[in-house]
C-alpha cells in the first residue's frame, strides 16, 4: 500500500526543513498538550452527560409523595395513600419507606447518626411508573381528598435542569474541540510560517535552480504534519493514561460515577491523532504556499 504524498521519505525535499529548531519542538509540543486537554474534555463532557441523562432518567420514572400528618394519624394517611396509588392507572407499585432508608437519604447531609426517630420528618413514599403514565393533576386532587398532608412530587423540577444540563454538556464539550483544534491550528501555522521564513534564502536558491513551489511546500506539509501526528499521539497516550488513573466512583464518592470513557467509548481519543495531523497538513499547507507567495 502506496503512503500519502506528503508521507513518503524525500531526502531532498526534506533537506529544506530543518529537523530541530523551535519550530520542531514548538509544533509537536503544541499537538501534545491540545491532545492532551482534548482527550480531558472528551472524557469529562461525555461522563457529565452521561451522568445527568441516567439522573434524568430515573428520576422519570419515579415520583414521591410527602406525607405530613399527627402523630397519630401518619399510619392511617398512608394506608389511605397507598389504597389510592394501587388504584391509580399508570403506577406500577407504590411503597412507604422505611426509617432506615430515610436515614441513609439524609446520612450524606447529617451523618449516619441521626435520631430520626425524635425528629419531625415526614412519611415518604415511593412511586414507581408502568411506562404508561399517570394523570398527575387528577392524582394530586384523589390525594388531597384522602390525606390532606399528602404533597405529590413528580420530580419535574429535577428532570428539566438535567436534561438541560446534559444537552449543554455535550455542547459544550463540542465546542471545546472545536476551539482546541482552532488552537492547534493556528500554532502549527505560526509555526510553519516562521520555518519558511527562517529558510528564505534556501527557498530562493531553490527556485533558482528550478524547484517549484508545490514542490517545496511538500517539505513543509511532511514534515510538520508528522511532527503534529507524533505529537498528538504521545498526548493522546498520556491523555488517556490519566484518565484511566482517575479514582474510582467507590474512592470517590457517587458524584463521580461513570467518569472516564467506558466500553468502545475508549476508541473515541483515537480519533484525536488522525485529526490532528489532517488539520496539521491543511494549516501547513495553506500557511506554506500563501508564504512563498510573500517571498516571491
Amino acid at each position: 500500500m502506496k503512503l500519502p504524498l506528503f508521507l513518503r521519505d524525500d531526502s531532498g525535499t526534506d533537506s529544506v526543513v530543518p529537523p530541530s529548531g523551535h519550530t520542531a519542538w514548538l509544533t509537536s509540543f503544541t499537538a501534545a498538550a491540545m491532545a492532551f486537554l482534548a482527550v480531558f474534555a472528551l472524557a469529562l463532557s461525555l461522563a457529565a452527560g452521561n451522568l445527568a441523562a441516567r439522573w434524568s432518567d430515573a428520576l422519570d420514572r419515579t415520583a414521591t409523595v410527602r406525607l405530613s400528618a399527627p402523630e397519630d394519624q401518619i399510619d392511617l394517611q398512608t394506608k389511605a395513600i397507598l389504597d389510592t396509588l394501587a388504584t391509580t392507572p399508570g403506577i406500577a407499585s407504590a411503597r412507604a419507606m422505611t426509617d432506615e432508608e430515610q436515614r441513609a437519604l439524609l446520612a450524606p447531609w447529617f451523618g449516619p447518626d441521626l435520631p430520626i426517630d425524635s425528629l419531625p420528618l415526614p412519611r415518604l413514599i415511593e412511586i414507581t411508573e408502568d411506562g404508561t403514565g399517570y394523570d398527575t393533576e387528577g392524582l394530586r386532587q384523589r390525594l388531597a381528598a384522602e390525606a390532606p398532608g399528602a404533597v405529590l412530587d413528580d420530580h419535574t423540577r429535577w428532570r428539566r435542569p438535567l436534561a438541560v444540563a446534559a444537552s449543554r454538556l455535550r455542547l459544550l464539550g463540542l465546542l471545546s474541540i472545536v476551539l482546541i483544534t482552532g488552537a492547534t491550528a493556528a500554532m502549527i501555522t505560526l509555526a510553519a510560517s516562521a520555518a519558511l521564513a527562517a529558510n528564505a534564502q534556501v527557498i530562493r536558491t531553490l527556485r533558482l535552480v528550478g524547484a517549484r513551489d508545490a514542490y517545496i511546500a511538500r517539505a513543509f506539509v511532511r514534515r510538520f504534519t508528522l511532527r503534529a501526528l507524533v505529537g498528538a499521539a504521545i498526548g493522546t497516550a498520556l491523555g488517556m493514561l490519566g484518565v484511566a488513573l482517575l479514582p474510582a466512583a467507590d474512592s470517590a464518592g457517587g458524584f463521580l460515577t461513570g467518569l472516564g470513557f467506558h466500553g468502545a467509548g475508549w476508541l473515541l481519543p483515537l480519533a484525536l491523532p488522525p485529526l490532528t495531523a489532517l488539520v496539521a497538513f491543511a494549516a501547513t499547507r495553506a500557511s506554506a504556499f500563501r508564504k512563498l507567495r510573500e517571498l516571491t
